[in-house]
């Protein structure tokens, strides 16, 4: 997984998902809910992928005795993160690298939330086992990113279906173009059943979509 994210891109994220991911807001709320279920009421939690810092804030807000470390690779997002989450400084640890570099643990639960359709198939089956070593056996991994179905004329539709929904949302012509240029090309987007599959072959158990919302969709898993 690169990093996507250079210090333009990182300045204009935080309007991003609110506006692109349907029900973001009630996504997040969702995950916390589902960590909850399972993590203690002091849980350690990691979070891949924890640039910008709207993940790290709407849990910390939720839950006053978590604690955090989030690991991305952009320093620019990083940096986003520390600034957006501020208020919550004292429990979150903020780490540069990837999947491989995060803190060994162990972790009460870890989630990942619009990340995973920035990494390869060979990318993400390794993502998904260095989180199955970081987590406590029966900790939840709740993952959210674009999955739809890769098969002709499906994927052509939801391809258009996405940058419609951006469109509708307020995207100028260039920043739907581009979108469309990057859901079609620049991500790697595997279809849902794909997705499971993989989360079993890296070891969790349970798998279970919770969400899905146009082109999104989102599982809870266990660490077996």
């Amino acid at each position: 997984m690169s990093s996507f994210f250079n210090e333009h891109a990182a300045a204009s994220y935080l309007d991003g998902p609110p506006r692109q991911v349907p029900g973001y807001a009630g996504l997040l709320r969702m995950a916390m809910l589902l960590v909850a279920e399972r993590a203690p009421a002091d849980g350690r939690v990691l979070v891949l992928g924890a640039g910008g810092g709207l993940e790290l804030k709407a849990f910390a807000d939720g839950q006053p005795g978590w604690s955090f470390d989030g690991v991305d690779p952009s320093v620019p997002m990083l940096q986003l993160a520390a600034e957006t989450a501020a208020g919550h400084a004292a429990r979150i640890r903020l780490h540069q690298g990837y999947a491989d570099t995060a803190p060994a643990g162990p972790f009460d639960a870890a989630t990942s939330i619009l990340v995973f359709h920035f990494m390869s198939r060979e990318q993400r089956l390794d993502a998904l086992h260095q989180l199955r070593r970081r987590l406590r056996p029966g900790a939840p991994l709740v993952l959210a990113h674009i999955s739809f179905p890769q098969a002709e004329p499906e994927r052509s539709a939801w391809i258009a279906r996405h940058v419609a929904f951006g469109a509708a949302a307020g995207l100028t012509h260039e920043q739907a173009a581009s979108a469309r240029q990057a859901i079609g090309s620049r991500l790697t987007i595997l279809d849902p059943e794909e997705e499971q599959d993989l989360m079993r072959e890296a070891g969790f158990v349970d798998v279970t979509q919770f969400y899905a919302a146009f082109s999104f969709r989102g599982w809870v898993a266990y660490a077996g």
